[in-house]
This record gives C-alpha cells, sequence and structure tokens, in this order.
C-alpha cells in the first residue's frame, strides 16, 4: 500500500530523468503561441478521397512537428457551402472564411466568460499551397481564393526548391528500382538510371526552380540530373534526347510533384516521349509535414522557421 509520501517499502520508485545539460540538450519542443493563425493547405487539381488522404496524412505531420497547431484544408476547385452543412471537399475561400467564424467566436465566449481577449495583431490564417515548386496559374488562383474570403491571410511560398525533396526525390527512385539507396553500399542495381528528367509542371519558371533542387538529386546520384516542363510539348522529348545525346543511356522520370496538381496521363505521354521508367510522385512523403509547417512559421516570422533546414 502506498503511502503519503511514495510507494510501499520494497516496491521500486521511478525518479524522473534528469535532463543533459550543455550542448547535448535537446531542445523543447516547439509549440503553437496561443491564439495563433490557422494553417490552411491549399489543395490544387480535381478534388479527391485520395487527395484529401494526402493532405490529411501532411498536417497529421505538421501537427506532431507543432503541436497545438490548428491545421484545415481547402481545395482550390473545393465546393462551396450551400446552407445544408459542409460540402466534402470544401474550397479555399470558405475554409478561410469558417477560420475567421471560429475565430470571433472563441472570443465572444471569452468575453462572454469574465476573460479579457486582446486585440489580434497578425493574420487570420496563413496558406500554404501543396506544391512542390511554382505554378503561375495554381498560385494566381490562390490569391484570388484569398481575395474572395473574409480572412485577413498570408500566402507562404511553396515547398521548394529544397534538400529534402531531393532526398524524397531520390527515395521515390529507389523504391522503383531507379536508383542505389545509398551511394556508399556497394552492390549495383540493374535498372538503375544515369541519366534523370526531373519532370514538374508550371512552366518556365517551375523549370528553372526544379533545377535546383535537380542539382541537389544529382550530387545524391552522381549521375546527371535536367528538368523538363509536363504541360510544354516537347520538353521532356528534348531533355530525353539531350541527355541520351551526352552518353545517358538508361534514363527514368523523376516526377517534381506532390500528385493533386499534374492531370491524369501527363506522367504516362511523358514516360513514352522519353521512352522510359518512372518512379511515383512525393506523394505524403514526411519531410513535406515538415516543410509546409517551416513555410507557415517562416511567413509569421517564427523561430520554427529553421526546423526543416
Amino acid at each position: 500500500m502506498s503511502t503519503p509520501t511514495g510507494p510501499a517499502n520494497g516496491l521500486p520508485v521511478r525518479m524522473p530523468r534528469p535532463r543533459p545539460s550543455g550542448r547535448h540538450r535537446r531542445p523543447e519542443p516547439a509549440v503553437a503561441p496561443e491564439n495563433a493563425p490557422a494553417l490552411v493547405l491549399a489543395v490544387p487539381g480535381v478534388p479527391s478521397a485520395a487527395s484529401r488522404g494526402l493532405a490529411e496524412e501532411i498536417l497529421s505531420i505538421g501537427r506532431s512537428e507543432l503541436p497545438g497547431l490548428d491545421a484545415r484544408i481547402g481545395y482550390l476547385e473545393g465546393e462551396a457551402p450551400d446552407g445544408e452543412g459542409t460540402p466534402e471537399f470544401p474550397s479555399l475561400s470558405s475554409v478561410l472564411n469558417a477560420v475567421v467564424a471560429d475565430r470571433t467566436a472563441r472570443a465572444e465566449f471569452a468575453r462572454a466568460a469574465g476573460h479579457e481577449v486582446p486585440a489580434p495583431t497578425g493574420p487570420d490564417a496563413v496558406v500554404v499551397p501543396l506544391l512542390a515548386g511554382p505554378d503561375a496559374d495554381l498560385l494566381r488562383r490562390t490569391r484570388q481564393a484569398l481575395m474572395d474570403s473574409t480572412a485577413a491571410a498570408e500566402l507562404a511560398d511553396v515547398l521548394g526548391p529544397h534538400p529534402l525533396l531531393a532526398e524524397g526525390l531520390h527515395v521515390r527512385l529507389s523504391e522503383a528500382g531507379l536508383a542505389r539507396a545509398d551511394r556508399a553500399r556497394l552492390f549495383t542495381v540493374a535498372t538503375a538510371a544515369d541519366g534523370i528528367i526531373l519532370a514538374t509542371t508550371g512552366g518556365e519558371e517551375a523549370v528553372q526552380a526544379a533545377g535546383i533542387t535537380g542539382m541537389l538529386l544529382a550530387a545524391r546520384l552522381a549521375v546527371p540530373v535536367i528538368a523538363a516542363a509536363l504541360d510544354q510539348e516537347g520538353s521532356v522529348a528534348s531533355v530525353a534526347e539531350q541527355l541520351r545525346g551526352s552518353g545517358s543511356v538508361q534514363l527514368a522520370l523523376a516526377p517534381y510533384l506532390i500528385g493533386p496538381e499534374a492531370a491524369d496521363g501527363l506522367l504516362d505521354t511523358a514516360c513514352k516521349e522519353a521512352d522510359c521508367s518512372a518512379a511515383e510522385v512525393l506523394g505524403a512523403y514526411p519531410a513535406l509535414g515538415k516543410l509546409a509547417v517551416a513555410q507557415y512559421a517562416a511567413a509569421l516570422g517564427l523561430p520554427q522557421a529553421a526546423a526543416a533546414r
């Protein structure tokens, strides 16, 4: 039987482990500030159960990176509320309106309970585009959704270019048997590519941005990597010809895409044009959740912005 001062004699006493001091001490985990703006993930493309599951998985990782984070999903091609309930795939502007309504309701509840409610000093939400690189059309539509809402919202940067995206591309290529998982390993992969087409959407600006991540990927694989535009006719075929002309024999296509932003059939067409195999899109690669929180924090000037660097 336990006593007021501890367990009965003979039972082990669990003492708290002392926190290490000095340079090896683990930092305290970051927590979202009280009443912090919501993180709203702007999901492009035609909404589907697959894109919703992808976005939910990314935000789940984001919440683990920044506990207490109010994270939501809005779709660029989503539905506006019709008065009979929340649609299955709510539009970005309607999600931002809901953020404002929730913040107002919380403030009114606090006042009714006799609490002092400080005036808001920051935005209602930070919108993080679910894009690996800049896509002028999708970003224009995202900005329009912000203007169509009642929220004071900030638009964060897209997720790339970033070394973590190069890591994700490497992983997807290795999963498809198109690259070694680790350059330090001595065995060879019979299907390993000696030239990579880094395929993206969004026009010339997106290709240039993808090229930065492509250089990081080339350093990891020790093979040439050249970016191409999936949505520009002849771009992929031209890059394939350039790689083969410089000595590459076995090509592979690495989609610099998260998934929802690409129209159906683009990747299949590109593989036929280049006569090569392709890896899977980045999808819910865990680093994307970290990058989403990093862009959110960077937009707010929070220290967490350095977490994914």
